[in-house]
């Protein structure tokens, strides 16, 4: 089992920045692959990015990987999805997931919330 706890959520202008945290803990192996995923009101959750144990593994969607960037600690238990450039349309909750692979997260973690209003 793998216990995650999120953080860096809140309330931003447009054009605002946020940094997101995720760290996990338990069987190193159901977190080798940490990702973000949110999910907007009324609508289905979305993959945004997702980091392997090489920083070279690091996925962004191209919807926003002008503007975000997803990192990993040294010690491999804490990924930040830095958020830059906000618009109101990534207003969402956001959620951290865990697992081997990125093609197979299967720990989830409570959801934070972002919300991007002047």
């Amino acid at each position: 089992q793998v216990q995650i706890v999120e953080s860096g959520g809140g309330l931003v202008q447009p054009g605002g920045s946020l940094r997101l945290s995720c760290t996990a803990s338990g069987r190193r192996v159901d977190y080798f692959a940490i990702g973000w995923f949110r999910q907007a009101p009324g609508k289905g959750r979305e993959g945004v990015s997702c980091i392997g144990m090489s920083a070279e593994s690091a996925y962004v969607d191209d919807s926003v990987k002008d503007r975000f960037t997803i990192s990993r600690t040294d010690d491999k238990s804490t990924v930040y999805l830095q958020m830059n450039s906000l618009k109101p349309e990534d207003t969402a909750v956001y959620y951290c997931a865990t697992g081997k692979f990125c093609s197979a997260l299967e720990y989830w973690g409570q959801g934070t919330q972002v919300t991007v209003s002047s």
